[in-house]
């Protein structure tokens, strides 16, 4: 039983080498209790099939030889994590975005794999938490959960999080709208983070380098929206992540500019506004 488990499993493999974004075809892994392999719903142009097509699980009683090019997880939940009708043999979706949650070296990583996923409209943010609950160990379970609060509340990157974890929620800002929709002559355009009452936006880019065109875009945008009455601030990666509080104070004076009463609150001893 192991050694055809093992033989479907590589021409599954070659299968999956084949055709990008999906698992694979065939005869593959139909024997009930050998390897199964990882998928990602199909997903195109993304890091999933590199990081799951070679990726199975197994049942933990069951003895599968090593194959060359193939990792292979023992599991004890193989039958609840298995997508009920998919053929070949597959985990759900969710279980297998979890898996890679666990396996991740940082914790941007880990969020990486929840933005991407329900930015990629595979999976949504209450079918992660679902899975998530029936799990009894899960590393950085407090953090998987704040994190797939967040995107359910419109954050749809990493960078998006960090900011909602470490500049706006623990310094005390005004909560802003994810995702703002804004209806303009031009058309219908999306704003990361508006505060309305103090038509403050916030926008937020990881990118290193802006193509020309997108940049003059991003200017464009920023223009109609001071038309609007809205000042738009702009923050990158180390903004967010070297500098939250410096950032956060930023915030905290603009807004105050425009009838924000409070202030910012320090978020631990040692940050800055602690002493102001």
């Amino acid at each position: 039983m192991a050694a055809a488990a093992a033989g479907c499993l590589r021409d599954l493999l070659r299968a999956a080498g084949s055709r990008r974004g999906a698992v694979g075809r065939g005869t593959a892994g139909r024997s009930r209790g050998g390897p199964q392999p990882s998928d990602r719903g199909g997903a195109r142009g993304t890091d999933w099939q590199e990081k799951c097509a070679h990726s199975c699980h197994g049942s933990r009683n069951k003895h599968v030889d090593p194959i060359l090019g193939v990792r292979l997880h023992r599991s004890e939940r193989l039958a609840e994590a298995r997508h009920p009708s998919r053929i070949p043999p597959r985990t759900r979706i969710e279980e297998t975005v979890l898996d890679l949650t666990q396996t991740a070296k940082t914790i941007d990583d880990a969020v990486g794999w929840l933005c991407q996923a329900c930015g990629s409209r595979l999976t949504t943010p209450e079918f992660l938490l679902a899975a998530l609950a029936k799990r009894p160990k899960v590393r950085r379970r407090a953090i998987l959960l704040s994190a797939l609060d967040d995107i359910s509340d419109g954050a749809h990157s990493v960078l998006e999080v960090r900011y909602v974890r470490d500049v706006e929620r623990p310094h005390g800002l005004p909560r802003a709208r994810r995702q703002a929709k804004v209806t303009r002559r031009s058309g219908r355009i999306y704003l990361d983070n508006l505060v309305d009452r103090y038509r403050t936006c916030i926008e937020l880019d990881g990118k290193a380098a802006h193509p020309v065109a997108e940049r003059w875009r991003d200017i464009a945008r920023d223009n109609a929206s001071a038309a609007d009455g809205i000042i738009t601030l702009r923050y990158g990666w180390s903004d967010v992540t070297e500098r939250p509080c410096h950032t956060a104070a930023q915030i905290a004076a603009v807004l105050g500019q425009r009838g924000w009463t409070g202030q910012a609150a320090p978020c631990g001893p040692s940050c800055p506004l602690s002493g102001s």
